[in-house]
């Protein structure tokens, strides 16, 4: 058998591995979180096939391609071309939507130039990203942005106070000074008391009409008025260009609504009206993919058969990947990562290309366990055309359908970085890991619900798919709030209970806020109090154990790397050698307490420094940043390389602090190996025993399992969802109920005590009972 060769593979936490992969074979590589699985499949084989492969290229042609680093590894054999396909979400800007990334929009475009009448011209005629199809009142956006005028000016308010509420317009400003030095006004007049004339001039004047008294000493050649000039200069800016306040202000001045002309379709006239059986492209951009598909495939044109033929074959796939739900003018912003990862799947399911190498991240997040089967049938198709296929997953169905394992551990960070077992799927089960054993585990529903101290209700929620649902959700307990993919879980949880429940804490996985010097240290306040330790210990400033402050190595301003930027080529990150990585200075590094450095600290990880320090503050910090599972993260690493998982439970150890509220988990399962999810559900415990009450939107079915009350919604997604399908206990659901969920539950219980009798009889290994 052909394999890929991994030798002295030292990458992050990787302890010289030496491993074979099988090509043109399935494998999924597991492990607990932290235990190194990103650094053998992400850090070194697909950064090096990547990075190999784009040396192939011109550098013009380089600097529009990803960056990849050279990874520490003695030697890789064999390494096919790499396509990874990851849970970073789609960019591309506010025109980026399903159909224009998945090119299923252009192929709609191609039939509606041939088929449809009467005819708009070619197929650039029907886009929206193109001057001949876009409507030419919100140039193609599906949205007109006005100016809210009473927010961008504040009549209680003179120039000199400030009237102009947006900080560019700030007092002393040079935009500011536009208007005070114009000679037009009296900058100590409040704007309410100004006459007909005066507030014309200052809100409407077009650029060069007027020309400033003779003397005045005004700023700029030519007085524009107010919302000329702010129409000219930001009114079509996205509010993701500012940062800060700016942003803040920006999002409360301008009002964006449908745009009248084209009824928030993006299309001209000419676009919108042209047929195909009577219907335009905009009804079809607007249609779920499963509506579509069935519009399509009833649609009889010989002339355009090859093209209808490649536009269901896309259609049917984004459906099987449980994304049916999604219409093709839906923004591509708007999606969540596993959203995201499905989508780019839908273009590398329909090549012809083969023998690639094929990276997955977990493409089971945001999965709901019914759309699962037809995931794994899709991989196996990608392998069946002689791709070698690697998956990074938790997942119990993907393990099973792999012909090879692979699992990293045995532990986290400096205890993981070794393969621990090599081989098929069935000696996983019955191997001593963590993998093994959560394998192996019996899974039922918790034997004695808690009582409801209390019900919070949300009442006739319309938001997205909604049908006017109206929903009790109790107090003191743990909720789990269930439904397939696109069903309106997030849309009743995130969208609704904030207002019912105005205290709410809503922790999900979007990034943290800070700069790249940022870290776990940094985010949780710790660093104030090591910095504290150090200074009294050693009579020095505080500043000089802050990388941010005095402390910090002037070669890399406190980083531990120095970015380059190489013009028209991608940027270089590297070790600062001043440093050599450390962040510190020399002075700062020279005091110690007990014998560590404040350079040593940053690199420590979680559990390293539990048992260094001896501070109430700092052990109560990280002891919350171990209960959730981050027992390996050093306390320097950059916030920018946390997963999405990560980055929640970093949020959630920050609220561990101060229990007894509302708190409101969006999937804190994804990145999470099944004796992960163990540790979250005794943490989300451990918050309802101390008064909070949890909601958990989750698909994973042990956390349903140790729920206490369930809201499922459906039946299906999309406009086939928005309706509340089951309230009631695991125990409820599992007995009564007929909803996709139930159905999985069910079936999941009584798998799992077969094979774990199984696995006990015949090979001796333990059930463990995962009951709370």
């Amino acid at each position: 058998m052909e394999v890929i060769r991994i030798r002295g593979a030292r990458e992050n936490t990787l302890k010289n591995v030496d491993l074979d992969l099988p090509k043109r074979q399935l494998t999924v590589v597991t492990g607990v979180s932290g235990s190194g699985k990103s650094s053998l499949v992400f850090d070194t084989l697909a950064a090096e096939s990547g990075r190999q492969l784009n040396e192939t290229f011109s550098a013009f042609a380089q600097s529009r391609l990803p960056t990849y680093g050279q990874p520490d590894v003695d030697h890789l054999e064999n390494l096919p071309a790499v396509i990874v396909v990851d849970q970073n979400r789609l960019s591309g800007g506010p025109r980026s939507t399903i159909g224009t990334v998945t090119d299923i929009g252009a192929r709609l475009r191609l039939l509606f130039s041939r088929a449809g009448t009467p005819s708009a011209g070619p197929s650039n005629a029907y886009s929206f990203n193109d001057p001949a199809g876009m409507c030419p009142t919100c140039q193609g956006l599906g949205v007109a942005a006005t100016v809210d005028v009473a927010a961008l000016v504040d009549d209680d308010r003179s120039l000199a106070e400030g009237a102009i509420t947006f900080p560019p317009f700030a007092p002393g400003q040079w935009m500011w000074k536009a208007y005070a030095r114009s000679g037009f006004f009296d900058v100590e007049k409040k704007i309410r008391d100004y006459g007909p004339r005066e507030r014309d001039i200052l809100l409407n004047a077009p650029a060069g009409s007027l020309k400033p008294p003779a003397g005045v000493d005004a700023a700029g050649s030519a007085y524009e008025g107010l919302l000329p000039r702010f129409t000219r200069l930001y009114l079509h800016r996205e509010p993701e260009s500012f940062k800060g306040a700016q942003r803040e202000a920006f999002e409360r001045i301008v009002v964006r609504r449908r745009c009248p002309d084209c009824d928030g379709t993006r299309l001209a006239a000419p676009a919108r009206a042209c047929l195909v059986e009577g219907r335009s492209i905009a009804d079809c951009n607007a249609m779920q993919a499963d509506e579509l598909l069935a519009f399509l495939e009833a649609l009889d044109r010989p002339e355009v058969a090859p093209l209808l033929a490649v536009l269901r074959g896309q259609l049917r796939r984004l459906a099987a990947l449980g994304l049916g739900y999604l219409s093709l003018d839906r923004a591509t912003s708007t999606l969540s990562g596993g959203e995201s990862q499905r989508v780019k799947m839908v273009r590398h399911l329909g090549s012809a290309l083969t023998d690639l190498l094929y990276v997955f991240d977990e493409p089971t997040a945001g999965l709901h366990p019914r759309d699962v089967r037809a995931l794994g049938a899709m991989l196996l198709d990608l392998r069946d055309r002689g791709n070698t296929v690697i998956v990074v997953e938790h997942d119990p169905e993907i393990m099973s359908i792999a012909d090879h394992c692979v699992d990293m551990g045995p532990g986290a960070g400096a205890a993981g970085g070794q393969v621990v077992y090599s081989g098929d799927y069935a000696g996983l089960r019955r191997a001593p890991t963590p993998t093994g054993r959560g394998l192996r585990a019996v899974r039922a529903e918790r034997p004695a619900p808690r009582r409801p101290a209390g019900w919070l209700v949300i009442e006739h929620a319309r938001t997205h798919n909604l049908r006017d649902v109206t929903v009790r959700i109790p107090r003191g307990v743990m909720t789990a709030v269930t439904g397939v993919a696109g069903s309106g879980k997030s849309s009743l949880v995130l969208g609704h209970l904030p207002a019912a429940e105005p205290g709410a804490v809503v922790i999900d996985q979007k990034p943290l806020r800070g700069s790249r010097r940022s870290n776990p240290a940094t985010f949780t306040g710790l660093l104030d109090s090591v910095r504290q330790v150090f200074a009294k210990a050693t009579g020095q400033p505080p500043g000089l154990f802050t990388p941010n402050s005095s402390g910090g190595c002037p070669g890399c301003e406190g980083a531990g790397v120095v970015y380059t930027d190489l013009a028209f080529m991608e940027g270089v990150t590297t070790r600062c050698e001043t440093c050599e990585g450390r962040r510190f200075t020399a002075e700062a590094r020279r005091h110690t307490v007990g014998g560590r450095s404040i350079a040593d600290v940053f690199e420590m990880s979680v559990d390293e420094a539990l048992r260094f320090f001896t501070q109430r503050p700092i052990l109560a910090t990280l002891g919350r940043l171990a209960d959730v599972g981050l027992g390996y993260l050093t306390l320097g690493q950059p916030l920018s390389s946390l997963s999405g998982g990560e980055r929640q439970r970093l949020k959630l150890a920050a609220e561990l602090a101060s229990p007894g509220r509302t708190i409101v988990l969006d999937e804190p399962t994804t990145g999470l190996h099944l004796a992960d999810v163990d540790h979250l559900v005794g943490l989300i415990d451990r918050l309802v025993d101390s008064g909070s009450t949890v909601v958990v939107i989750e698909h994973n079915l042990d956390v349903v399992l140790a729920a206490d009350w369930i809201v499922d919604l459906g039946p299906e997604a999309g406009r086939d969802g928005g309706r509340v399908v089951f309230e009631g206990t695991p125990h409820e659901m599992i007995k009564n109920a007929s909803t996709h969920t139930a159905v999985h539950l069910r079936g999941y219980v009584s798998a799992s005590a077969e094979a774990s009798g199984a696995a006990s009889r015949d090979e001796g290994a333990p059930a463990r009972d995962l009951r709370p």
